[in-house]
């Protein structure tokens, strides 16, 4: 039904061999994933957890599946996750876009997000089965909506609200499409996933997301992703494989955002910064939220 994008960062071939000594959980994690899947025995469930990345590999040969990415919880981490979570006391609605097998969207739950105004998205439908098996649940009642982010039909640029929409919000269980959703979402959660694309489709990406977001002061869009000292491409090679990605700096990211997507003054936005070690390769992260004033 939808069509798969083209990310600059290209798939793995299938066949390279994947690798369990990459397995790494901190010991937080693993006591989030043995409340999740009640299995207790760490052994049995690293088998578990490697036996669905196997199975995921096969339908999404990315690096984050090789490398066990999709297991580490990235919103909790943000700076800005208590207001998240009030946000969520107050009603507002996250949505999760590019939300993988869903380990963001099930701890926000866990951590007290109304799940029944939580909705994740991700170009494969296969994505929500793949999470029901790792985490032995279903996402109900969040709601899973696969789609191209780059599809008009299932999420189209509007001009950010500056105004609550005349429109009701729709019932999440009906929709079919993000496009129903314009102005109406509180809280955006987006890791991962900008880096994955050149300069032009990012800018693309941040005015789609922009669009969705309520105008209500507080409504936050946040992430982490890649970035460089200065914007532009970075090649890299990890783990044997060849990366070349667009990365925006710090200072232009922070510029798109308020000055394009937004008109300047609109939003704040706020970042901190860190790094980490892939396969001997040091990458410069970015935390970040933009939040309406």
């Amino acid at each position: 039904m939808f069509r798969d994008i083209e990310p600059l960062v290209k798939p793995i071939i299938p066949s390279f061999p994947l690798d369990d000594s990459l397995y790494c959980l901190d010991p937080e994690e693993i006591a989030f994933f043995r409340r999740q899947t009640g299995i207790q025995d760490e052994v049995d469930l690293k088998t578990h957890i490697i036996d669905v990345q196997r199975e995921a590999y096969k339908i999404a040969p990315y690096a984050c599946i090789r490398g066990f990415d999709f297991l580490h919880q990235t919103m909790s981490k943000l700076h800005i996750y208590d207001h998240i979570l009030k946000r969520g006391s107050e009603g507002a609605i996250l949505l999760d876009v590019g939300s993988c097998l869903g380990a963001d969207v099930r701890k926000a739950v866990e951590d007290g997000f109304p799940a029944h105004n939580i909705i994740a998205s991700d170009i494969k439908e296969a994505f929500s089965e793949l999470g029901r098996k790792l985490f032995k649940s279903s996402l109900e009642p969040i709601l899973f909506i696969p789609g191209d982010i780059f599809d008009p039909a299932f999420l189209s640029i509007s001009q950010p609200a500056r105004f609550v929409p005349e429109s009701a919000m729709p019932d999440i269980q009906t929709l079919r499409s993000l496009n129903d959703l314009h102005g109406h979402v509180g809280i955006i959660h987006a890791s991962k996933l900008f880096h994955l694309f050149d300069e032009e489709k990012q800018l693309e990406l941040a005015r789609v997301l922009g669009g969705l977001l309520s105008c209500k002061p507080g409504s936050t869009i946040c992430g982490t992703h890649s970035i460089a000292l200065k914007k532009g491409i970075v090649h890299h090679t990890v783990l044997g494989i060849n990366i070349s990605c667009f990365c925006h700096s710090r200072e232009t990211w922070m510029s798109l955002w308020d000055g394009i997507v937004f008109k300047k003054g609109e939003v704040k936005v706020e970042t901190t910064t860190s790094t980490v070690d892939v396969g001997g390769v040091t990458f410069r992260l970015l935390h970040w939220s933009v939040t309406r004033l």
